[in-house]
């Protein structure tokens, strides 16, 4: 693979992080664009190591200032993933997720048009854009007239009219990949939280965690070293798609919980709240199209990386999680 210059918005992220590794690794110049609201610069230690392969941008996407990043660096691929990630906080204040992950989508697109950029790897999701699927696991297809439950969905899914627009209009390629909810190492229980991480640190710090509703709502479970292939994947192939990466299965958060008192030690004693709006019952992503297209599928059982997730919450966190669930956060 030759050697590109890659910009990464939200790279100082969760799946942001370990992409600026993965793609570090193969060689490539990279620049992380991230405004540190939710992302950690100590995420960046890795890559700090590449030396002048390697630029940190504390950027908000929405500002004329991104411009001149993209002016200095004059990327080949933009992976898009920085956004407002999280259904519960897109129910309480609309404008503002709008804001990021629209309009600041549209500038990291109007920026990469102005200078050459040839492509655009966007962070679609899965778990909120097909709506409440009437069957599962779900196709890129049903995307076509599906009504997402919340701001989030819907601001991720218009989204997608605009990259086609660019695409057609502004030369402009895409891929967009509809994750599915990304897990592993790094995940911060207390920003960027989901509930692998909410509930595993909470359990390590002595606490039950909170499961909101009933428990047997599911989801789909895919590991960030399988999501960054994806992304490196999409460099150079599917231009125009949208694509699931997902594992196809589901995951009740029951199961999830009780998986996880395993792997940590301590008996299952749950603790049930109130469903919380605007979250989806059942989803699982079907990825065969991604199969065809990317070449990919997911590599990592859930039990493994639900350990890995564990032994690096036990290395890196304080116990000072909030002892609740997050099933809401869908990157």
């Amino acid at each position: 693979m030759r050697e590109r210059s890659i910009i990464v918005t939200g790279g100082a992220g969760f799946v942001g992080s370990h992409l600026c590794d993965r793609l570090l690794e193969e060689g490539h110049q990279v620049v992380a664009v991230d405004d540190l609201v939710t992302g950690r610069t100590e995420n960046l230690s890795v890559a700090s190591r590449h030396g002048d392969a390697f630029g940190f941008s504390e950027t908000d996407i929405r500002t004329p200032g991104l411009l001149d990043v993209f002016d200095r660096h004059r990327p080949d691929v933009v992976m898009h993933l920085a956004a407002q990630a999280g259904v519960r906080p897109s129910l309480e204040d609309p404008d503002h997720d709008a804001s990021v992950n629209v309009l600041g989508t549209l500038n990291v697109l109007r920026c990469a048009t102005s200078v050459g950029c040839r492509k655009v790897v966007y962070a679609a999701s899965g778990g909120t854009l097909y709506g409440e699927p009437t069957s599962l696991p779900v196709r890129e297809s049903s995307a076509d007239g599906a009504h997402p439950e919340s701001p989030y969905g819907i601001s991720k899914k218009v989204v997608l009219d605009y990259l086609r627009f660019f695409s057609r209009h502004r030369s402009l390629e895409f891929v967009a990949l509809a994750l599915g909810n990304v897990y592993g190492p790094r995940q911060d229980p207390t920003g960027e939280a989901g509930v692998i991480s909410i509930f595993a640190s909470s359990m390590l710090a002595g606490r039950s965690p909170t499961i909101f509703g009933d428990g047997d709502q599911t989801r789909d479970y895919v590991y960030v070293e399988d999501t960054v292939a994806a992304f490196v994947a999409a460099m150079d192939r599917a231009s125009g798609e949208v694509v699931n990466i997902g594992t196809g299965i589901e995951t009740s958060v029951n199961a999830l919980y009780t998986m996880l008192c395993g792997i940590v030690g301590i008996p299952p004693t749950p603790t049930y709240g109130p469903q919380p709006e605007g979250e989806l019952r059942r989803i699982a992503l079907d990825n065969a199209h991604a199969a065809s297209v990317l070449g990919w599928r997911p590599r990592t059982d859930l039990a493994v990386g639900l350990a890995r997730t564990v032994e690096h919450l036990r290395e890196s966190y304080s116990p000072s999680a909030d002892a609740r669930s997050d099933s809401d956060t869908e990157r």
